[in-house]
């Protein structure tokens, strides 16, 4: 049985990113990807830590675009992010979810049936409530 792909929520990015992804996370994005399965990021992605650098959150070495296009050129996919996917955010039966990039990234999941990786709260307790597939980073 192949293994359905996986959207990376923002932390995860980061972190797989920065080489600081711990197993078992790291070794369920490996052995996806080494299946032929694609493990992806939304482009709300790039927008959420354009939103922390400037914020003073985090900081990055480079410019924000180029660091999302360096993870999408090592082999990530970039996600679709269309209207019907936008508009399936504000839908949600998820009081949880307040934050807007985490409501879009949970509507990707959603509707493409990605396993969502992510170690935020609400988008775990939005899996646990049977809405979507998460793996725990």
């Amino acid at each position: 049985m192949t293994e359905r792909p996986i959207l990376l929520d923002t932390c995860a990015a980061l972190w797989l990113a920065a080489g600081e992804m711990k197993s078992p996370a790291l070794d369920e994005v490996r052995s996806t990807l080494s299946a032929g399965t694609s493990v992806l990021v939304s482009p709300i992605t790039a927008w959420e830590v354009g939103v922390l650098v400037s914020k003073r959150r985090i900081a990055l070495a480079m410019p924000v675009l180029t660091w999302f296009e360096a993870l999408v050129g090592a082999g990530i996919d970039r996600a679709e992010l269309s209207p019907a996917v936008l508009v399936a955010a504000t839908e949600l039966n998820a009081p949880g979810l307040r934050d807007p990039a985490d409501r879009i990234i949970a509507a990707t999941a959603r509707a493409f049936h990605y396993r969502l990786m992510t170690r935020d709260r609400p988008l775990l307790e939005f899996a646990a409530a049977g809405h979507a597939s998460a793996i725990a980073c």
